[in-house]
């Protein structure tokens, strides 16, 4: 009977017929992860959003961008994104160099890892200025205002530390004024212009029902399934007859922190990995002095003092 009364009542596509719709906000998201294992074992990984399409990839070998979209490149000439591929190589280089060099005054220990976030949003069709966040194992560390390095509450002295030396690091502070007033604001602008024609096209979603046992006996729990459909979000509500109906959950679009989680916590688990395996060989291969031989053999000399 429930099922016969509750009925779908539409699908709303963004990007319609309000002019509302068309000033929503875009983000354009850099995201770099710098895994350090040992004093001379570092990598990079790399990779840019716009709000949830991935649009660029980055080589962590050559430095050298990946574009997924066929507009990923914008509007930019060649020279012009050699300068900015430039620009975020020799960051990756500088600040890695950095944490290597005040492991021990940075109370820092092998493995870990340093999460970047860079970005910048668009309203009404201007760029705002871009914004810089780094991490410490997933908890703030630092975060780049205005024209200087502001340490993190949850830092501690470590984020203290580190903010007091990256100020005095004026060719790492002129790049990073560089990447965030100049470079990501005009990124931004170019792939929304070079991307128009794909990132305003819209699909219609396929919508369907499926029933399941409701902790409520002698009731079926309805899920309303939607797929194919874009841009991202869509808005989906259930209808009694010309009302909503209350106490059913609203699909939400994933977040742009959910997207930074499924990038960071894989990397996360995989430095986790790679530490327990070092440490394993680490003690299989440690010298065992436990056991001398009374005697020494001559064809078997044995560790001298």
């Amino acid at each position: 009977m429930l099922f016969l009364q509750l009925v779908l009542l539409a699908v709303l596509l963004p990007g319609g017929d309000s002019e509302d719709d068309s000033q929503e906000p875009i983000s354009f998201r850099i995201i770099l992860t710098t895994s350090f294992y040992s004093s001379s074992s570092t990598q990079n990984q790399g990779s840019a959003w716009l709000d949830e399409l991935q649009t660029h990839g980055w080589n962590n070998k050559t430095g050298a961008f990946r574009y997924l979209q066929p507009w990923s490149k914008g509007n930019f000439s060649n020279e012009e994104l050699l300068e900015v591929q430039n620009l975020f190589y020799t960051y990756t280089i500088r600040s890695p160099s950095t944490f290597h060099n005040h492991i021990r005054d940075w109370q820092l220990e092998y493995p870990f890892q340093i999460q970047l976030v860079l970005g910048c949003d668009s309203h009404f069709g201007e760029a705002s200025a871009g914004f810089l966040q780094l991490a410490y194992q997933g908890s703030d560390l630092l975060s780049f205002q205005n024209t200087s390095w502001r340490p993190s509450p949850e830092g501690g002295s470590r984020a203290q530390k580190v903010c007091s030396l990256f100020n005095q690091d004026h060719v790492s502070h002129e790049i990073v004024r560089k990447l965030l007033n100049d470079s990501c604001p005009r990124i931004l602008l170019s792939l929304l212009d070079a991307g128009k024609a794909d990132l305003q096209r819209q699909v219609r979603p396929e919508a369907w029902l499926s029933a399941r046992p409701s902790p409520v006996p002698g009731c079926l729990q309805l899920v309303c399934h939607v797929s194919g459909f874009y841009p991202k979000p869509v808005w989906v509500m259930w209808m009694r007859g010309e009302q909503e109906e209350t106490g059913s959950q609203r699909e939400r679009p994933p977040s742009m922190g959910l997207v930074f989680l499924v990038v960071i916590v894989p990397l996360v688990l995989l430095v986790g990995l790679a530490w327990w395996l070092w440490k394993r060989w680490k003690a299989h291969w440690r010298p065992q002095c436990t056991d001398f031989p009374s005697e020494r053999d001559p064809s078997h000399p044995g560790p001298r003092t």
